[in-house]
């Protein structure tokens, strides 16, 4: 004996002879016979835009291909650009703030006088 209760079926979709669609237990008086569609709603076409819109512009397969294969590449190789030149510019303040504390501690007040101006210097430079 099984206390198990009946397993819920979707209900079933026909399409009518003017290409609309109805449920199978909605149908109109004047339908023939059953047309079953069955729909995977669930699996989305793959997104093609790019590729169509190159095919359509005339390119050919090998040139989609490219793209397709060299747009990642790019990113990544711009990114990997992107990601060394902040790394350089993290280094070059490191190494600017080192060399203006070493100046300042080290050199006595000809380094303390040699910060001063400096700072003097660049904060004419912003004003101006």
């Amino acid at each position: 004996m099984n206390h198990l209760p009946e397993p819920i079926r979707p209900p079933t979709v026909v399409r009518l002879p003017d290409g609309t669609h109805a449920y199978a237990d909605q149908l109109p008086a004047t339908f023939a016979g059953p047309q079953v569609v069955h729909q995977h709603i669930h699996q989305a076409p793959p997104d093609k835009t790019v590729q169509r819109i190159a095919l359509g512009s005339g390119a050919g397969a090998g040139a989609v291909a490219a793209g397709v294969y060299f747009g990642p590449l790019l990113i990544g190789a711009l990114t990997a650009i992107a990601a060394n030149l902040a790394f350089l510019a993290f280094l070059a303040l490191v190494l600017g703030w080192g060399v203006h504390t070493v100046v300042k501690s080290v050199g006595g007040p000809e380094g303390t006088q040699a910060v001063k101006n400096v700072r003097k210097a660049t904060a004419r430079r912003k004003r101006g």
